[in-house]
C-alpha cells in the first residue's frame, strides 16, 4: 500500500496551492463581502484546465482522475470555500450527468463548453418538499408534440443563475411505472429556455461569492430528446451522482480545515499572552494537536474514496464516511480557530470567521449528516 502521491498529483497540488494563494487570497474576503460572483476567477480555473478534470481529454477535460480532483478541490477550499463549491457543483453535478448519461448529442453541445470553463452547469434535484427525501419529486414532465412540457420549482440550486451559466440538468416525474409509483426523469434544460426563470439569490450565511438560487419552471417547452438518459432512470441517475459528489465535498472539509488549522498555527505563534507566544500554551497545543490528528484520518479517508472510485470499485460507503468526517471537522477546526483567535477570530477581516461561517453547509449539502448515517447504516447491513 503507497500513500504516496504521485509526482503528477503533487504538481497539481502545488499548481492549485500556488493559484489559490497568489489569484484567490487577495479577493476572498472582498469577494465575500461584496457577495460577487467570481467570474475572473472561474475563468482562469478554465485556463489551467481545471474546470473539467476528471473528465477524459477527447471531450476536452484534463484527463485526471478522481484523486486529482479532490487535492484541487481540497487546495481551493483551503483558500475560499465559494470558489471551491462553484468549481465542485459544475463538475461533480453539473458536468457529470451529461457525461456519464447524456446522449453523444447532449456530449457534443454541452460538455466541451462546460469542461473548458466557458459555461457552468447545474444540477436541479432538491425542491420544497424534496431535501433528503430526494425521490419526493414534484416537477412534473409531460410529453407534448415532441416536446417535454415541465412545470414546478426547484431550490438551493448552485451556478443557474450566473452570466455563464449554460444548463441544468433536472429532475421531474414523467409518469408511472408498472406499479404505479413515480417514474422520475432527468432533463437537459439550457439557460434562456422560455418559461425557465432563475429567482434571485438567496441570503446565506455562507458561500457568500458562490451564486445559489430557486428555480421555477412555468410551461418550460423543451425538445423530447433532451431527457438525459433512459427514461424512468432518474433515482438511480442522482443516486450515482450524489455518490461522487459526496468526494468532492469531502474533499471540500479537508480543505477549509487544513485552512483553518493553518491559520490557527499562524496565529497562535504571532499573538502573545502572558510574556511568550500563546501557542506554548497547553490549551492551545491540545486544539491544535486534535485537530491536526482528524484532519490526517479524514483526509487518507477522502483519499480513499477517490481511490476506490478510480479503479472502479464500490465507493458509496467510503465517500459517505468521508462526508459525514469531514464535515464534521470543518465545522470543529473552524470553531477552535476562532477561539483561537479570540475576539479577532469574530472580524470579518480574519479568514476564520468567513470559514466558520462556511463550514457549516458541510453537515448539510449533497447529503445531511443524518442522510450520511443512514447510507453508512445500511452499508453494514443494519
Amino acid at each position: 500500500m503507497d500513500f504516496d502521491l504521485s509526482d503528477d498529483h503533487r504538481l497539481l497540488r502545488s499548481t492549485v496551492r500556488d493559484f489559490a494563494e497568489q489569484e484567490i487570497a487577495p479577493v476572498a474576503e472582498e469577494l465575500d463581502r461584496t457577495k460577487a460572483f467570481p467570474y475572473d476567477i472561474v475563468r482562469r480555473l478554465g485556463e489551467l484546465n481545471l474546470m473539467g478534470i476528471p473528465f477524459p481529454e477527447e471531450v476536452g477535460g484534463a484527463g485526471a482522475d478522481t484523486l486529482a480532483y479532490a487535492i484541487a478541490v481540497e487546495e481551493l477550499a483551503r483558500i475560499d470555500s465559494s470558489v471551491a463549491i462553484t468549481l465542485c457543483a459544475h463538475t461533480s453535478l453539473g458536468t457529470q450527468p451529461i457525461y456519464l448519461f447524456g446522449s453523444e448529442e447532449q456530449k457534443r453541445d454541452w460538455l466541451p463548453r462546460l469542461t473548458a470553463g466557458e459555461r457552468l452547469g447545474a444540477f436541479g434535484l432538491t425542491e420544497p418538499e424534496a431535501g433528503s427525501d430526494a425521490g419526493n419529486v414534484q416537477t412534473r414532465a409531460t410529453l407534448d408534440n415532441g416536446e417535454w412540457v415541465v412545470n414546478g420549482a426547484k431550490q438551493f440550486i448552485t451556478n443557474a443563475g450566473t452570466d455563464i451559466s449554460g444548463c441544468v440538468v433536472i429532475t421531474a416525474v414523467t409518469g408511472t411505472d408498472d406499479r404505479g409509483r413515480k417514474e422520475i426523469s432527468n432533463i437537459l434544460v439550457p439557460n434562456g429556455t422560455p418559461g425557465y426563470e432563475q429567482g434571485t439569490p438567496y441570503r446565506k450565511m455562507g458561500w457568500n461569492a458562490s451564486d445559489t438560487r430557486p428555480l421555477t419552471f412555468t410551461d418550460c417547452r423543451v425538445p423530447e430528446d433532451q431527457l438525459v438518459g433512459p427514461r424512468g432512470a432518474g433515482f438511480k441517475q442522482f443516486l450515482r451522482v450524489l455518490d461522487i459528489g459526496r468526494i468532492g465535498v469531502a474533499a471540500m472539509g479537508v480543505g477549509l480545515a487544513q485552512g483553518a488549522l493553518d491559520e490557527a498555527v499562524k496565529y497562535s505563534k504571532e499573538r502573545k499572552a502572558f510574556g511568550q507566544p500563546i501557542s506554548k500554551f497547553q490549551a492551545i497545543q491540545g486544539k491544535l494537536a486534535d485537530v491536526a490528528t482528524e484532519l490526517a484520518a479524514a483526509r487518507l479517508l477522502t483519499y480513499n474514496a477517490a481511490f476506490l472510485k478510480d479503479r472502479g470499485r464500490d465507493f458509496s460507503l467510503t465517500a459517505a464516511q468521508a462526508k459525514l468526517k469531514t464535515g464534521r471537522l470543518a465545522v470543529r477546526a473552524s470553531e477552535e480557530a476562532v477561539q483561537i483567535h479570540g475576539g479577532y477570530g469574530y472580524i470579518e477581516e480574519y479568514p476564520v470567521c468567513r470559514f466558520y461561517r462556511d463550514a457549516k453547509i458541510l453537515t448539510i449539502g449533497e447529503g445531511t449528516d443524518e442522510v450520511q448515517q443512514m447510507v453508512i447504516a445500511r452499508a453494514l447491513g443494519a
